[in-house]
């Protein structure tokens, strides 16, 4: 069952669920991150007939079966957000502020689903989906430095406790 707007405002911190999925997706997207050249020297040795090293090949399927797994828990994630809620922004916090932490994180969550998505359509279909898969990097290496950056912005500079909804659960 969805929880009501009523219901809503009244979650005070994040379940141990979901502060759980958020750090296990967080450390799958960062070995996606730093492994997944290997997927596509994996394609790029196919194309060419060649064969690749027992290492790339494996960090290639490491790379297909984490994209998969992150985007079931992505999946899980969701659900879980519409059935418990999230926390309301912490007081004082202004407009501007409140507005860009939901687009920053709606576009996470977007990202978190087209990057496997198009992962997947590009591995089996090719271009252009491999090509939006590989465009996808840099922007999300940009939004991870800008939620770690608005965290860190919290914690130590407003000193509001945000960071710690995301340690501790409610």
């Amino acid at each position: 069952m969805t929880m009501t707007r009523g219901q809503i405002g009244s979650v005070r911190g994040y379940t141990i669920y979901q502060i759980g999925l958020h750090w296990l997706i967080a450390v799958l997207v960062f070995a996606q991150l730093i492994f997944g050249e290997s997927m596509t020297e994996a394609i790029e040795a196919a194309e060419e007939g060649e064969s690749v090293s027992a290492l790339e090949g494996n960090l290639a399927d490491m790379h297909y079966y984490f994209g998969i797994a992150i985007l079931a828990l992505v999946v899980v994630r969701l659900v879980l957000r519409l059935k418990n809620g999230v926390p309301p922004p912490p007081p004082e916090t202004s407009g501007a502020i409140e507005l860009a932490g939901r687009v920053s994180h709606w576009l996470f969550y977007a990202l978190l689903v087209t990057v496997p998505v198009t992962g997947l359509l590009g591995f089996y279909y090719g271009d252009p989906y491999g090509e939006w898969h590989t465009y996808a990097k840099p922007v999300f290496i940009g939004l991870i430095a800008l939620h770690v950056a608005a965290s860190l912005y919290h914690q130590f500079w407003r000193k509001d406790e945000l960071l710690m909804r995301m340690l501790k659960p409610e």
